[in-house]
């Protein structure tokens, strides 16, 4: 049996996280392939809960397990014994609940994954997801949280948000305690790079990862890695996209990145 990375080690793939899909089950089957993937996203405070219960109602998968903090912790119990890094994707309003997800992650060798992704309304309205984005200060305060416990954290990005200089905010994370930033390109990949450019964090490339066209489009503008989100349940897809992955970083005369020796910070 392999052995499971540690925590914070070089996510060169990860399964990216897809709401009410992304459970154990879901990692486990990714294993052959992906060094990282991160469950969830789950809410985790009555706010957060109450917009998922909302998104539940037009049709959306959601988590909404009795015990939050308890479905985490049995979820990563579930993956003890996987060759991968598990990581969890949470939703919350205030850093508490957060501080408290994250103590369970450390304990179990996991990486904490702050959303300031999400961007279905519900979810903004409640002061979660990607309104995160638009207030610096607070989504600083959750990151300091979580590694106030010593997890591993990351951030989960989008680009293309109005008023948002995500390179800015994204110094401003690493210098809160963020040792991932996991950036959603949308149609603007080359601010992947730019994020790169900004920060040591360790930049995980994410949105529209299939094949190595894509794969090399990101790791060339400055990644660290990529993830694969909505065919993260098609081996295929990820055999592909793994692939491409090993054969960049295996490449004669590539100039060494910060993923060969681990991670930036991690």
């Amino acid at each position: 049996m392999s052995e499971r990375p540690p925590a914070g080690s070089a996510p060169r793939l990860a399964a990216a996280s897809l709401s009410g899909q992304s459970d154990a089950a879901w990692a486990r089957a990714a294993t052959p392939h992906v060094d990282t993937a991160f469950l969830g996203g789950i809410a985790l405070d009555e706010p957060t809960r109450a917009a998922a219960r909302e998104l539940v109602a037009r049709d959306r998968e959601e988590f909404l397990p009795a015990d939050p903090v308890e479905f985490v912790d049995d979820q990563l119990a579930a993956l003890a014994d996987a060759p991968l890094t598990p990581g969890f994707n949470v939703r919350a309003t205030s850093p508490a609940p957060i501080r408290g997800v994250a103590a369970v992650c450390a304990d179990r060798d996991a990486i904490v994954e702050v959303n300031a992704h999400c961007r279905q309304d519900e979810m903004c309205a409640a002061g979660a997801g990607e309104s995160l984005l638009r207030d610096g200060d607070r989504l600083c305060t959750y990151v300091r949280a979580a590694a106030d416990t010593g997890a591993t954290v990351s951030v989960k990005l989008r680009t293309e948000v109005t008023g948002v200089d995500l390179s800015a905010l994204s110094r401003r994370l690493d210098d809160a305690g963020a040792t991932i930033l996991h950036v959603d390109a949308m149609d603007s990949e080359p601010v992947v790079g730019d994020v790169a450019a900004a920060t040591d964090a360790f930049v995980l490339a994410n949105n529209g990862v299939r094949d190595r066209e894509t794969v090399e489009e990101y790791l060339a503008l400055g990644a660290d890695g990529v993830s694969v989100g909505r065919p993260s349940d098609d081996p295929a897809v990820l055999r592909r996209v793994a692939a491409a992955v090993e054969d960049y970083f295996d490449r004669p005369g590539r100039e060494p990145t910060p993923a060969d020796a681990g991670g930036s910070s991690p």
